[in-house]
């Protein structure tokens, strides 16, 4: 079932035009149109379910440098200033917390790979310690293993993917920007070889100017126009945790779970790395790209063999006009189940790691679908063959902490402003020529 989520109230009227359209109402949506619309932009977002329905709601809620790969890191940086800002700024209560977070481990190569990625991040200020078996043992209170050691990220923290997007989006509407929910946007329209407006469900608006933040459904959207984007869709699977005496208090994170604390007490928690696959015609097509990732993380996958993907959802081979049903309003709300093997695993894992969460009992779980691309990072980026569309997707299971980074980047490139990031590791064009794609690093 779905994960929780806030309501937002949609906008009255459906306008005839508008500055820029944002298509996708998830983490990279909201937050671009939080950024435009406090600047004054006249922007709508169209979305063909609800806010934050999707991947934005059923992440881990991490907002995390720790780990991350090198060309995201400016984003991330960005990111978190962002995350500490945005509750006073928003009037919205986001869930964000900065309270570090902590890796720990029996294993000596993990230790091994952090200390390189700290020597690394030394270079953009990040602090981050390594931890020895004494300083992980006090880090984690209760725990039973007699780790090896791991690593503390002091400035990482975590907010609350109920309420970010959400609460982002009913900030802009209150600068004026407009929000339509259950409006699939069918495609765009194009005059003289550029965007002219969008072509929704409910009528046409007319704009120049598109972010196409549409998650796991990007790939089928830009495939309608021409527009060659590879991402691989991989569905994990989290759940949540009824409240209890929290002895975790900040993202924690070991081979056999993953897990945060949640405002309400309770806990979110997954199994790292454990995903479900269910290719269709995408996943055949963009297979070849998807090759070295593939066999890399291959013992952490299910295969789940159907034709149903081949047939509904966004790995369809799908055909539609712009004034007929399109897959967008086929599936409102993409809504994978979880993987009750995985939610068994974790709970068994954390109560074994934490004796004193003896008790815990699991409220929720769901699946989510994971976009991803080749290298693992997200595209940022303008389409240079159809001018007027920026693309926003591909974040490979990390972009909900990078939310905030990534919307402002959309939002600079829309408006032809000065990136607040060099946009060069996300451009679009790397994906199709080649150039600068490296297989993915830490994530």
């Amino acid at each position: 079932m779905p994960a929780l989520i806030q309501y937002v109230q949609d906008s009255l009227h459906l306008p005839d035009s508008a500055e820029v359209v944002i298509i996708g109402g998830g983490i990279a949506g909201a937050a671009a149109c939080w950024e435009l619309a406090r600047k004054g932009i006249n922007v709508v977002l169209v979305e063909k379910g609800l806010i934050g329905a999707e991947q934005s709601s059923r992440n881990w809620g991490w907002c995390r440098q720790q780990n991350r790969d090198e060309r995201e890191l400016p984003l991330i940086i960005h990111a978190l200033q962002r995350w500490q800002e945005l509750n006073d700024e928003t009037g919205e209560e986001l869930g964000f917390r900065k309270t570090g977070l902590v890796y720990a481990t029996r294993n000596e190569q993990d230790i091994g790979a952090w200390d390189k990625w700290n020597q690394m991040a030394k270079t953009y200020a990040i602090r981050s310690n390594i931890l020895n078996a004494e300083q992980a043992k006090i880090m984690t209170p209760g725990s039973t293993t007699e780790w090896k050691g791991g690593v503390h990220s002091l400035d990482d923290g975590h907010a609350e993917p109920s309420m970010a997007a959400p609460g982002m989006v009913r900030a802009a509407m209150r600068k004026g920007a407009q929000v339509f929910q259950q409006c699939a946007v069918r495609g765009l329209d194009i005059s003289a070889g550029r965007v002219s407006g969008v072509i929704t469900e409910r009528g046409l608006i007319k704009t120049s100017r598109v972010i196409c933040a549409a998650g796991a459904w990007t790939s089928m959207f830009c495939r309608r126009h021409g527009i060659d984007l590879p991402l691989g869709n991989v569905i994990g699977t989290a759940f949540r945790t009824l409240p209890i005496k929290q002895v975790i208090a900040f993202p924690f994170y070991t081979e056999s779970f993953a897990v945060r604390p949640q405002i309400d007490g309770g806990y979110t928690v997954s199994v790292s790395g454990r995903g479900r696959l269910e290719a269709g015609f995408q996943g055949v097509k963009y297979s070849g790209q998807f090759f070295s990732t593939f066999k890399a993380r291959r013992k952490n996958l299910t295969i789940v063999p159907s034709l149903k993907p081949f047939f509904s959802g966004p790995e369809a081979l799908a055909h539609w006009s712009f004034d007929g049903l399109s897959p967008f309003e086929k599936m409102r709300i993409l809504d994978p189940a979880a993987d009750h093997r995985i939610v068994e695993e974790g709970l068994a894992a954390m109560v074994r790691e934490f004796p004193d969460l003896q008790g815990l009992r699991v409220a929720q779980s769901w699946g989510g679908m994971i976009d991803s691309t080749p290298d693992a990072i997200p595209v940022i980026s303008e389409v240079n063959q159809l001018p007027g569309l920026i693309l926003s997707a591909g974040y490979s299971g990390h972009g909900f902490g990078i939310g905030p980074g990534a919307g402002r980047l959309a939002a600079d490139l829309v408006t032809n402003a000065t990136p607040i990031v060099d946009p060069t590791p996300y451009r679009y064009s790397r994906l199709i020529d080649g150039s600068g794609l490296d297989t993915p690093g830490m994530m």
